[in-house]
This record gives C-alpha cells, sequence and structure tokens, in this order.
C-alpha cells in the first residue's frame, strides 16, 4: 500500500481531473476493516456531485438462462446455469456465484449484463417445452429466457423483476415498445448515446499508475467525445415526437399491442376483425387437431403473421404459409398477451376473484354473470366470441385432448391478471385457471341474457 502523502497526491490528482473525464472508479484507501475489503470488491462510482455510490443487490441466485436474440437477430436457444445478480436497473449473468465471480472480474472480466429500463417481462409457454419460463425483452432487441423447474423459486424471481422494471422512469430515456419503428428509432439513439457513456465513466483500470496515466492521455479524446454527444443529443431533441408522427400518419396504431377499444374503434365494431379470422381458420380446420392452443407453433412465422396483420396488408388464413393451424392459435394467443389492458380489465381482477371464491355453485355463476354484463362491449363481445369458440373446442375433447382445465390453464394468465402483483402469484394463476374454466363449463349460463 502507498503512504499516506502519495494516496492524498493521488486523490487530488483525481479530484482536479474528475471535470475532463466523468465519473471514474475509485478503490477505498483503507482496507483495514472487514467491511471496507467487502467495499472494495464492489464497483464505486464517483458522480458529478462528488458522491459515491453502489448498485444494490435485490436478489441473486441460480436460474436457467437462454439468451434468444441479440440487437433483434434470433440466436439459436442454448440452456446454461446461471448465477442472475438483480439490482434496481440491472441484471447481471455469471458462470459461478458471484463470490467466485469477481476474482475473474480483477482480470478484467465483465459479467453479461441487461438494462432493465425499458424492458418487457412477460411468460412465455411457447418459447420452450420447459415449465416455468419467461422472457426478458430489452429496448435494444436482446431477447433471454429464464427458468426454473421449482415454481416458488421462478415466481418470485419474475416478481422481482417486473417490479425492478416497475420502478424505473417511464420517459425518453426508455423507449415505448408499443411501436415498433419509433422503438427500434429511439433504442438505437439510446445506445448509441450510451455508448459514449460508458466508454467514459466505466473506465476500470487495473491499478492507480494505468489510472494516472490514462487520465493524463485522454483528455483531448473525452472533449472530442463530450461534443460527439452534445450533437447527438441536439438530434434527438429536435426529432419529431410520436404524437406528431402519428398524426402525419408516418406511425400508425397496430393491432397488436394496441389496447382493445382502440382497435374496435377503428374497425367500427366491438369484436376485432383478427380475433374473428383466427376463430374462424381454427374452426374450419383445427378442432380435431390434437393439442390445439396447447401446442406451439412456430415463432418465426407467428412473428411474420403478426408484421403483416400490424402493417394492415390483406391477411389471408387459408394461404399455404399459415397451413399449420397451432400458427394461427399462437398468433391468437399473443394478440390476448399483447394488450395493455387483458380481456378481463385490471379493475375487475379482484372482483371476479371474489366472484370464484363462493362456495355455492350457483351463486358463483350469478357473481360471473353480473360481472360480465357490467363490462365495457369491446370486452364483452369479444369475450363471449372466445369463449364460445372455446366451448367448440371442448365438445371434441376426445380427439384434440383438450379439455376445459387444459384451456382453463391456457387462457388464465393470458386474458385475466393483476395490475400490480403484489400477492401471492401462485394464489392469483390458480384463480385465474378457476374463472377461465367457470366461463367455459358454465358459458350458457353466463351468457344467458345476451342474444346471438
Amino acid at each position: 500500500m502507498q503512504k499516506s502523502t502519495n494516496s492524498d497526491t493521488s486523490l487530488e490528482t483525481l479530484n482536479s481531473t474528475r471535470q475532463g473525464t466523468g465519473a471514474v472508479q475509485m478503490r477505498i484507501k483503507n482496507a483495514n476493516s472487514h467491511h471496507d475489503r467487502l467495499s472494495q470488491s464492489k464497483s464505486m462510482i464517483l458522480t458529478d456531485v462528488g458522491k459515491v455510490t453502489e448498485p444494490m443487490v435485490e436478489k441473486e441466485g441460480y436460474l436457467q438462462k437462454a439468451k434468444i436474440a441479440d440487437g433483434g437477430k434470433k440466436l439459436r436457444k442454448n440452456w446454461s446455469t446461471s448465477w442472475i445478480v438483480l439490482s434496481s436497473r440491472k441484471i447481471e449473468f455469471y458462470k459461478e456465484s458471484k463470490q467466485q465471480a469477481l476474482s475473474n472480474m480483477k482480470t478484467g472480466h465483465k459479467p453479461e449484463s441487461v438494462d432493465l429500463c425499458g424492458a418487457h417481462i412477460e411468460w412465455a409457454k411457447e418459447k420452450s417445452s420447459r415449465k416455468n419460463v419467461f422472457q426478458i425483452t430489452t429496448v435494444s432487441g436482446n431477447e433471454f429466457l429464464l427458468q426454473s423447474d421449482i415454481d416458488f423459486i421462478i415466481l418470485d424471481w419474475f416478481h422481482a423483476i417486473k417490479n425492478a422494471i416497475d420502478r424505473l422512469p417511464k420517459d425518453s430515456s426508455c423507449p415505448s415498445r408499443n411501436l415498433e419503428l419509433f422503438k427500434i428509432q429511439r433504442s438505437s439513439s439510446t445506445e448509441l448515446l450510451s455508448h459514449y457513456d460508458s466508454d467514459i465513466k466505466e473506465q476500470k483500470p487495473e491499478h492507480r499508475k494505468s489510472l494516472m496515466f490514462r487520465l493524463h492521455h485522454s483528455a483531448s479524446d473525452t472533449s472530442d467525445k463530450n461534443r460527439v454527444k452534445s450533437r447527438l443529443k441536439k438530434f434527438i431533441t429536435r426529432r419529431p415526437s410520436l404524437k406528431t408522427l402519428q398524426e402525419k400518419g408516418l406511425i400508425k396504431d397496430q393491432i397488436f399491442g394496441s389496447h382493445l377499444h382502440k382497435v374496435c374503434e377503428r374497425e367500427n365494431s366491438t369484436v376485432p376483425w383478427f380475433v374473428k379470422q383466427c376463430i374462424e381458420a381454427v374452426e374450419k380446420r383445427g378442432l380435431d387437431v390434437d393439442g390445439i392452443y396447447r401446442v406451439s407453433g412456430n415463432l418465426a412465422t407467428i412473428q411474420k403473421l403478426r408484421f403483416i396483420v400490424n402493417q394492415e396488408e390483406k391477411l389471408n388464413l387459408d394461404d399455404s404459409q399459415w397451413e399449420d393451424i397451432h400458427v394461427v392459435t399462437g398468433a391468437l394467443k399473443m394478440f390476448f398477451r399483447e394488450l395493455p389492458e387483458p380481456l378481463f380489465p385490471y379493475s375487475f381482477f379482484e372482483r371476479f376473484v371474489e366472484a370464484i371464491k363462493k362456495q355455492d355453485n350457483n351463486t358463483r355463476i350469478e357473481a360471473v354473470k353480473c360481472l360480465v354484463q357490467k363490462l365495457p362491449p369491446p370486452n364483452r363481445d369479444t369475450m363471449k366470441v372466445l369463449f364460445g369458440h372455446l366451448t367448440k373446442i371442448v365438445a371434441k375433447a376426445s380427439k384434440n385432448l383438450m379439455s376445459t382445465q387444459s384451456l382453463g390453464i391456457v387462457f388464465g394468465p393470458t386474458l385475466l391478471r393483476a395490475e400490480n402483483e403484489t400477492g401471492n402469484m401462485a394464489i392469483h394463476m390458480v384463480y385465474q385457471n378457476q374463472i377461465a374454466e367457470l366461463m367455459l363449463s358454465e358459458y350458457s349460463k353466463i351468457f344467458s341474457s345476451e342474444e346471438d
């Protein structure tokens, strides 16, 4: 360790050069205590106001991980065991526990990191034959699957990551997911800016001498990067807003990812045209298919179908490219899954749960029927059409092997979920399935007051 005078001199030099280099990393001088030694192993950031902060670890542990897309480019799915570390803004993936990985980081090794700002998390049953799989999609087009065979562990992780995403700011630094074109433009600019930020802030010298050398010789480079960063900021702020682009017709509202009532308003209907088309195709050639709605279709083909629908191109589901009926059912499930508010509105979630808890079956049916009648017309009518279609699936259960319970498991979490998951997700999942099953088994009673 250097003498006190040398350390003070080095720190003085660091302070004098901080203005020109942005945030730098520094190590705590006094490593005599156990606490200080632990602090040395963490990344310490000197902010512009001179405060030292470090990311707080919210959760860590082992999960199965597979990266399936990098910058929008699809990757081969390879599962591996990773030590996952969740902080307030990001997730880091290690090949072993963090304590063991810290020794590797001293050699310059950096773990794979996921920025959660603007990210989206959802259950992804159709992405893998494994159970308990959910997907994280970042604004930069990276996609990760996380999985555990233990139910309560994966539910706890899903809940923790979703809460972390929800706490992050929803401003221009977190691009909108709703419109793909806007998302791609915004995320690419943000990444370019973050590249210049990280190039300055995330310098990790091996020792004090190399840090001082770098600070001395990088002043001109930093100045150039700051000028480029300033120009990029001006370019971004001068771009037209999303609302302006929509008003000019350059960006149109899409079918997938739009609110149900907005889709119905544009089509002057109470049931989306795409939903009716999919149901018609399934009833035409899929009622006898083994595992209909349970078996996943080819994801690339489903995404192609999604793109065509969003671009308002003419869609013919009898075309040979949509010959696999599981592609059609996969696209229909994706439509409902991507609704900003589910088919059962958030404000009705607790009321439906309370209704399904009633012990007497007739009372339970009447309570659900009353709630259905109070739903907005697009929700109620779409629900009636969908569950009426699913009763036809159940009627062919001897051939397609899809019982009421099987369809409840598939559609419960897709159509019904809480806006803010504060309770036990496993319990809520049971109620979601039970509500979907009741809607199927008692369909005629629940919708009896409405004319066909």
